[in-house]
């Protein structure tokens, strides 16, 4: 009998072959459950739990779940009126909250570091009928890289994410932890009771490195332990902010590493009485917002050399002519960047709370400019051309630094902006300006100041939503403006902000 994943297109002998090899595995290490995870719309990781005796039959036929879960939006409000005839006409499959199936990558298997006995599967959704789930975000991206392929590019990103580490009171010298205390649930529910790991305002320092070791080395042996490319761990300059830096790799492993990453943490650090949060700007006064600068560079695909790098420097080209350290592709590919970064904004910073975060002398971005090595423009070029006459070779890691980002942002929309951005840049061979030493001067076009700003500039940019699809930007939209909504309807703002994103993993 044909099996799901059959029907799917995506069984064959070397997915065989690999499923035995994590069921053998699991016998050997002795797991007892086996994770079903896949990241939702807004980069959070969902999952069924089945025991290792399901394994198999579940890879093979797939693990259904309530289609609902990807229309709602941060709060886990369905954004949709899904017994409403009519109402999903859009949406096929998804009406009556029909059920969705889950399908396993066996070659993502992991044993979880920090659950005893138990594996993890990545999956994706499709739909009963065999057919792919368009609204997965992680199919977004990977449909982004296939049209980056078709242009002879691959891409690599780098991480670098700044977030916040706070300990969470013991609930045992009070009465009831508030967020557990059912007399107090609400939705969402309160975020736990917590103090800081450090001061803050000491950037780099090693004692407040020291300070808080133990949180950090929770943090190290969960990537290590994920099998995650870490290389290092620091002390941030706000009150209980810390950065993780990865090492580059492909962009869809990047993106499954961020998504690990995340949810990882957040997951055993609590058990170690930890909060980890990615929101931007946590609820606390005199705070420092946190970033995500998203690394990237194409490289060639028949080649595999860094398409940014000038192999020699450009004839009559000043430092701030982007050409002096960029090739052809690699100009045009910034100029694309610059072009659309209003529109790929609501991907790249996707809550209220990011917006915020664009103010001026901030070490964060407030408007549409590129510089060389500076941390202020939305868009840092790193990287040196070749001289044949001082007898060295280009920059191998030439790239652009992309610091628009916030750190909850679901990695798979966030690169798949870019990559529509800069092959759009790339197919109309544009020329970036010249870069700036000013990144806050006032005469520059502005970022968007809001979510509902970046959504009106994103509807209004027909290349993004051609690229994107039409019926994923009317989707996308919908989920935010059903955030923006009920936001509006708060009666206090940053009390809603902070039941909203405080505890979101």
């Amino acid at each position: 009998m044909t099996s799901f994943a059959q029907r799917c297109g995506v069984h064959d002998a070397a997915r065989e072959a690999q499923m035995q090899q994590v069921l053998k595995a699991m016998a050997d290490s002795g797991i007892e459950s086996l994770r079903f995870a896949w990241c939702d719309q807004h980069g959070s990781l969902r999952c069924k739990t089945l025991m290792a005796s399901a394994a198999h039959d579940a890879m093979l036929a797939g693990v259904g779940m309530v289609g609902t879960l990807l229309l709602k939006d941060t709060s886990d409000h369905t954004a949709y009126k899904v017994f409403e005839p009519g109402a999903l006409d859009d949406l096929p499959g998804f009406a009556c909250a029909a059920n969705l199936m889950l399908l396993a990558d066996p070659s993502s298997y992991r044993v979880l570091p920090w659950a005893r006995n138990t594996g993890w599967l990545r999956c994706q959704p499709w739909h009963q009928d065999a057919k792919p789930v368009e609204l997965d975000s992680r199919r977004i991206l990977q449909q982004a890289l296939g049209q980056l392929a078709r242009a002879g590019y691959a891409m690599r990103c780098g991480l670098e994410i700044e977030f916040h580490i706070y300990r969470i009171l013991d609930a045992a010298a009070t009465t009831v932890d508030p967020a557990l205390d059912p007399a107090q649930a609400s939705w969402p529910g309160l975020p736990p009771a917590v103090s800081m790991i450090h001061p803050g305002y000491h950037l780099l320092s090693e004692a407040w490195a020291d300070r808080c070791e133990e949180p950090l080395r929770i943090v190290q042996q969960t990537a290590l332990g994920l099998g995650l490319p870490l290389l290092s761990l620091e002390v941030e300059f706000g009150p209980s902010q810390v950065e993780a830096v990865f090492g580059p790799s492909d962009a869809l492993s990047a993106a499954d590493n961020m998504v690990l990453f995340r949810n990882g943490v957040t997951q055993a650090l609590r058990r170690a009485g930890y909060h980890a949060t990615f929101m931007c700007r946590p609820p606390f006064p005199n705070i420092m917002s946190s970033g995500w600068h998203l690394h990237q560079s194409l490289v060639h695909l028949d080649s595999g050399r860094n398409a940014f790098m000038r192999e020699t420097h450009a004839a009559g080209a000043s430092r701030d002519d982007a050409r002096s350290v960029l090739s052809h592709p690699g100009e045009h590919y910034l100029a694309g960047l610059l072009d659309h970064a209003a529109g790929m904004a609501p991907f790249c910073t996707p809550t209220i709370n990011g917006y915020a975060r664009f103010r001026p002398d901030a070490l964060a971005p407030q408007a549409i400019v590129w510089g060389r090595d500076n941390r202020g423009a939305m868009l840092r070029v790193i990287g040196e051309p070749g001289s044949d006459a001082a007898g060295f070779n280009a920059d191998p890691a030439t790239r652009i630094e992309n610091r628009i980002g916030e750190p909850c942002a679901n990695p798979y929309l966030y690169m798949a902006s870019q990559i529509h951005a800069g092959l759009d840049g790339i197919r109309r061979a544009l020329q970036a300006p010249r870069a700036t030493d000013r990144p806050y001067d006032a005469r520059h076009r502005l970022l968007p100041t809001s979510l509902g700003e970046a959504l009106a500039a994103l509807r209004s940019d027909g290349a993004l939503s051609a690229a994107f699809g039409a019926d994923f930007v009317d989707y996308f939209c919908t989920l935010k403006q059903s955030e923006i909504e009920r936001h509006a309807q708060a009666p206090d703002s940053q009390e809603w902000e902070r039941r909203e994103y405080f505890s979101r993993a």
